[in-house]
């Protein structure tokens, strides 16, 4: 397992993201308990964005004007739903569902590289775009760049380099206000979780490094879809069942 979660970094990173709704995926899929998958996939969110911020940063692609307004209303609602912990059977379908919607949309943004002239967000739709993705970033632990990015590539708000270093560094800090959330009511990691440590930060760190310096392919995007919908439908199956 420590190889796959690798690679899961690895492809993340290169598109800006923490991998949470991936490492959620293969969790799923090797029936690893409920209860310990949302601070697993947030912890290992941080290590990945923790990188994934610096590179996407230090290559110029990092906005604070843009960034802050998502934010600001994000880090609180990370935290309430960090705290909230649901019904094994619930969550699993909660994230079964958000696993496959993540899959459709990273599927369909490989069809297409191009991109409009961005336009900077309206104030509130920021702030509530913000707060809604934040709220679902705690309470399942996926980081919230498979909402993120695809809303302000569509809507015209950002390039696709930006789009990265906003989504990396936004799973960042809801990851953390999750996790912190989570830890003040419950937490609780595997012995393994070391090597999958291990792994995401040396992953994450190819990733990044690439990602920083070219667009993604669309194969890696696709590929991404792929484990994530069969991790959606597991997660379905497992709660239903």
């Amino acid at each position: 397992m420590p190889f796959l979660i690798f690679i899961i970094a690895l492809l993340y990173a290169s598109v800006g993201h923490g991998g949470g709704s991936g490492y959620l995926a293969l969790m799923g899929l090797f029936n690893t308990d409920p209860t310990i998958m949302k601070p697993i996939a947030l912890g290992l969110n941080i290590i990945v964005t923790s990188i994934g911020s610096y590179k996407y940063t230090r290559a110029g692609h990092f906005r604070w004007r843009l960034f802050l307004p998502f934010a600001l209303t994000s880090i609180p609602l990370a935290f309430l739903g960090g705290r909230l912990n649901l019904d094994g059977a619930i969550y699993k379908g909660i994230v079964g569902i958000i696993l496959i919607y993540a899959a459709t949309r990273i599927f369909i943004a490989a069809q297409s590289l191009n991109e409009k002239e961005p336009s900077p967000p309206p104030i509130w739709a920021a702030l509530l775009s913000g707060a809604i993705i934040g709220f679902l970033s705690g309470i399942t632990g996926v980081g919230g760049a498979i909402f993120l990015g695809p809303l302000i590539l569509l809507m015209g708000w950002t390039t696709i380099k930006e789009a990265a270093a906003l989504s990396s560094m936004f799973v960042l800090v809801n990851s953390l206000s999750g996790f912190v959330g989570h830890w003040s009511s419950n937490l609780h990691f595997p012995p393994q979780i070391i090597y999958w440590g291990i792994a995401v930060l040396i992953g994450g760190w190819i990733g990044a490094e690439y990602g920083s310096k070219k667009l993604p392919s669309p194969i890696i995007k696709k590929l991404l879809a792929i484990v994530l919908f069969l991790g959606g439908i597991k997660m379905l199956f497992s709660a239903l069942g």
